[in-house]
């Protein structure tokens, strides 16, 4: 089991802080338990509750978790309308706590994973929470990057092709470990759709890239607000398409629309009364954004592609023994139903 003494030296941690931040009598930090990638530490510093953001132990896929790239466009969103977290400090030297990592300030709120909480269940508060949801993205695809200091954050050009590209690459980093498992021809059929179909043009934006319900904090009051954004490891200039698919696979407007892997991460509520429907998110993020979306079905499918991506990386780490996450040692199972779903949507099998 990883503890907080595998994750953070603590002594260096609190000389890192006081040189900031001042010097406190009161110092704690303990881990979150519920990611399933970067990992999450909360600390107490003072009167101050912060988080502390580092890549999990072990080896891990070339560009995945990176932690610094999170809190550049973090920082330079501040003052913008983009609901985030204060930023505190971030650093690369690994002498610190054995890693790259950052700090910021802990939003009060909740994250909807599991459950919608008691103040926002009713109709009016799951329309207003979807209402967010769409509007957010809008605002973060509308930000001018430029004039934030982005303007060099990524390569929109040829975004979605190398998205294709990019996340067979975490496959094949992952089925080093795991081919000898099981094997998931779907996932080739998949890959070999999306080159086939991947859209010449496409807006360029700024894009979060793992844009859901259960990474946007909530906060305590009501009507539901959003107070931050969070986990921005993947974010990058591309196509805002990407996160508009994203967004729609975790989006469930019936309960047969779960998939059953998924069941696990909590998403079923959406299903509820007052949630929007998928087709009304996206007429809602077209009205917000002026952006007319003619293929949503690649974006869909590059979602089912990306999550199984994810997966599998998941079962890798788990088989190299580098995570005791129980959700990890399922994608052993989940990722073949990921991938089947995708082809299911290729097939016009999954409709909107």
């Amino acid at each position: 089991m990883i503890t907080v003494e595998d994750l953070v030296d603590r002594e260096n941690l609190a000389a890192f802080l006081e040189e900031r931040l001042g010097p406190v009598d009161t110092y704690e930090v303990s881990r979150h338990e519920q990611g399933f990638s970067n990992e999450t530490l909360f600390v107490t510093w003072g009167d101050r509750d912060l988080v502390v953001r580092r890549p999990p132990p072990g080896d891990t896929a070339e560009t995945a978790h990176d932690v610094l790239r999170e809190f550049e466009v973090m920082d330079a969103l501040q003052g913008t309308d983009v609901p985030l977290p204060p930023t505190v400090a971030a650093t690369d030297d690994a002498d610190v706590i054995g890693c790259p990592f950052y700090v910021m300030e802990r939003v009060p709120g909740d994250v909807l994973r599991y459950a919608e909480p008691d103040r926002f269940a009713t109709t009016a508060g799951r329309q207003a929470i979807s209402e967010q949801m769409v509007d957010t993205l809008a605002r973060i695809h509308t930000v001018d990057h430029e004039a934030v200091g982005l303007g060099d954050f990524g390569h929109p050009e040829g975004f979605t092709e190398r998205q294709v590209e990019r996340w067979g690459e975490q496959f094949e980093w992952a089925f080093e470990e795991t081919t000898a498992e099981r094997e998931v021809p779907e996932i080739g059929e998949m890959g070999d759709w999306l080159a086939a179909n991947c859209p010449e043009e496409h807006a360029h934006a700024l894009v979060h890239g793992d844009y859901k319900l259960d990474n946007v904090i909530f906060g305590p009051g009501t009507p539901p607000e959003i107070a931050g954004v969070l986990d921005w490891e993947m974010s990058t200039l591309g196509d805002p398409l990407t996160d508009l698919g994203w967004l729609l696979f975790f989006w469930f407007d019936d309960e047969g629309s779960v998939p059953s892997i998924l069941q696990l991460m909590g998403p079923e509520f959406l299903t509820r009364e007052g949630y929007l429907s998928r087709a009304e998110v996206v007429e809602r993020y077209e009205s917000r954004t002026g952006i007319e979306i003619d293929n949503l079905t690649f974006y869909r499918v590059l979602a089912v592609y990306k999550m199984a991506a994810l997966g599998e990386m998941f079962f890798a780490r788990y088989l190299m023994g580098h995570s005791d996450n129980n959700f990890y040692a399922m994608m052993e199972d989940g990722v073949p139903l990921l991938a089947q779903r995708g082809v299911d949507i290729i097939e016009g099998d999954r409709e909107l």
